[in-house]
């Protein structure tokens, strides 16, 4: 097959003895829906001796997207991945290790995930095939776009992921040498510089098995000495690319109890006393010392904080008695004093040993079981019902100080806490959820004044035995189509209250004057494929909208002042009134141009909300042979409006890119 152009995806696979493994790996690729004329699959022979490299060879003569390439053993996968990459062609790079399988429709979602939100990572979500540990919390939902600080994606610091090969290649990226934890600086330095991160969660991507022979490189290399290095660059890396300050506490978090205080509790007292003592510790008793601020300290859970204690004291007897014993002081459990909840360590207020109470202090790290399981109105009027249960986790029954907490988002306003009736149940132990329930009057919850506009969050204070908990008031359970149903918005004095749940079920208050309530809503916006340059927005009226005008024309306004209207087209929806307008945006003169809607009252404007999923698109102003113009949107407007960049294309800086493009890929 003669490529005609560059691949969209290049499948790099480290191949080390991976019978029968590998073959059920390399077809996958070969049979995804994104189609070989897109792919290009680069299987690495890292000095196999069982057949690996006969098998790789006959799988290449049947598909010429597959090329092999045979070296000396590096001791690694490390070494073969970046052969790999310095032949890669692809906009994209996926690594696949030889055990492991992709689901057949795995990078055709995860390019159009990337492609769709201009992203430069892409985790699939991953499957345990015999029992393999796998991530799962970063994979609850899709989301289309985030980044490392407002998701889980960095508790995956695993290769397996679709990376931009243009980020790869700006920081210069390759796996260091090692035989363990390789992947994990890689991954966390692509994190921390990615411009956006999605997460595809709706589609079983990656399929992670353990080799039948046992002899997989995280079973085989999982030993201290095989992670020091490892572990060091990891901090290193995080250290370069963010500043100090709470970003940065947020991401060392994650290295301090995974690759610090993890592999020091279940590796160090399996070392021979000299390499325990002379090789290991000093290592990571300076990783505490340099790496662990306060900030990091306290986020730690009480076990964590104490061998960090212990390192930074230098207390070596004293770090390898509690390593040795982790296990049995693990289910000591708590004792509650003065409201704060202590784990019941053999070192607790030990004078002798004399540590800190806050290396034992619990409080914040007891789970919290709660659910909303009614919210509705009562009445005609504007009384909120809100019932449920709730525990702090081995601390028993509620107490009547429980309150219900609404807090603003975004606006100064201080907490209004509202008194819950704690319900209990003559039939349940101490240590049960017990029930409660609350009745918010929107029109009198603040002080006696009504519900102020703006969107509040509800959160519940738990309290038992004198400890108080607090968090988001959620539901976690959804019906049979995985949805949560709020309360119908409702009219309360001169506002209007809408109750809703976040994408993870949190539950909040969007409350608004009534004049203020939109008239309409924005359903689509795309671009036309059979006219370019021509954008159509769709929407239709609300519900409630009876009495106000509605919407008539789009505009798009520019910053020099110009204005073009196109009128607004009604035709039935079955739920309400809906609408269309196409906007030619090819007629607009280069500029900024934010998008509303027009209704017939003076000076009134709706604006165009960014939707996701917007993306920039291209046409010639004149003939075929024209110049090529473009528009994007912009982040949105003061006024929460869509913004479109409407300009030339860069002739010179377009041909630049697509040489190198064709360039890179003919790279030998």
């Amino acid at each position: 097959m003669l490529r005609t152009n560059p691949p969209r995806v290049s499948v790099i696979i480290p191949a080390y003895n991976s019978m029968p493994e590998l073959t059920k790996c390399v077809t996958s690729v070969m049979e995804q829906t994104l189609g070989l004329d897109k792919i290009e699959i680069i299987a690495v022979d890292d000095g196999s001796t069982d057949g690996t490299a006969d098998e790789l060879d006959r799988l290449a003569r049947t598909c010429p997207s597959l090329r092999v390439v045979h070296q000396p053993n590096s001791g690694g996968a490390g070494g073969p991945r970046n052969t790999g990459l310095d032949r890669a062609g692809g906009d994209y790079v996926f690594f696949l290790d030889s055990d492991d399988y992709l689901g057949p429709d795995a990078l055709r979602r995860m390019v159009a995930m990337a492609d769709e939100n201009r992203t430069d990572v892409v985790l699939g979500k991953m499957v345990s095939v015999g029992g393999r540990a796998v991530p799962t919390a970063v994979f609850s939902h899709n989301q289309p776009r985030t980044d490392v600080f407002s998701s889980a994606a960095y508790r995956t610091l695993g290769c397996w992921k679709l990376f931009r090969r243009s980020l790869i290649e700006r920081l210069d990226l390759r796996f260091p040498p090692f035989r363990n934890c390789e992947d994990k600086p890689f991954t966390a330095a692509a994190f921390l510089n990615a411009d956006g991160i999605s997460v595809v969660a709706d589609y079983d991507c990656y399929y992670s098995r353990n080799r039948q022979n046992g002899n997989n490189l995280t079973l085989t290399a999982a030993d201290l000495v095989h992670r020091m290095d490892g572990t060091r660059l990891c901090f290193e890396t995080v250290a370069r690319y963010l500043e100090p300050g709470p970003r940065r506490d947020q991401i060392m978090r994650r290295h301090v109890e995974w690759e610090l205080c993890g592999p020091l509790r279940a590796l160090l007292p399996k070392e021979s006393e000299q390499q325990a003592r002379e090789r290991f510790y000093p290592q990571f008793r300076d990783w505490a010392l340099s790496y662990v601020t306060e900030g990091v300290f306290q986020q730690l859970a009480p076990p964590d904080r104490l061998i960090v204690h212990l390192l930074r004291a230098d207390r070596y007897e004293d770090l390898i008695t509690v390593a040795r014993h982790a296990k049995e002081d693990a289910a000591r459990g708590n004792v509650v004093d003065k409201g704060r909840v202590y784990w019941c360590h053999p070192f607790f207020r030990d004078p002798v040993k004399a540590v800190p109470d806050a290396c034992f202090d619990a409080t914040d790290r007891l789970p919290v079981r709660h659910e909303l399981a009614e919210a509705a109105w009562t009445g005609d009027g504007g009384v909120l019902r809100l019932a449920g249960h709730a525990r702090i986790e081995s601390l028993g029954a509620l107490e009547p100080t429980t309150r219900l907490i609404l807090r603003p988002r975004g606006f100064p306003h201080p907490d209004i806490r509202v008194p819950v009736t704690v319900r209990t149940s003559s039939h349940q132990p101490d240590d049960q959820a017990t029930g409660f329930l609350v009745e918010v009057d929107l029109s009198t919850v603040d002080s006696g004044a009504p519900l102020g506009a703006g969107v509040w969050d509800l959160h519940l204070d738990v309290r038992a035995k004198g400890v108080s908990r607090t968090v988001r008031l959620r539901q976690a359970g959804t019906d049979a189509n995985g949805r949560r149903t709020a309360p119908p918005r409702r009219e309360v004095g001169a506002t209007t209250a809408r109750p809703f749940f976040t994408p993870y079920g949190n539950f909040s208050l969007d409350v608004r004057r009534t004049e203020d309530e939109p008239v309409c809503h924005v359903t689509g916006i795309v671009w036309d494929t059979s006219a370019p340059g021509t954008l159509v927005v769709s929407g239709r009226l609300a519900d409630d909208a009876t009495g106000r005008p509605g919407p008539t024309a789009l505009r798009a306004e520019g910053d020099s002042g110009s204005v073009r209207e196109v009128p607004l087209r009604y035709a039935p929806d079955g739920g309400g009134t809906g609408f269309t307008a196409r906007l030619p945006v090819r007629r607009l003169s280069p500029g900024r141009w934010t998008l509303t809607l027009r209704t017939d009252e003076p000076n009134s404007r709706i604006p165009v909300p960014p939707l996701k999923g917007l993306t920039g698109t291209r046409w010639f102003r004149a003939a075929r042979l024209g110049r090529p113009y473009y528009a994007k949107p912009l982040p949105r407007g003061s006024k929460g409006a869509v913004v479109l960049r409407v300009a030339p294309v860069g002739l010179t800086a377009a041909l630049r890119r697509r040489l190198g493009r064709h360039g890179s890929g003919s790279r030998p």
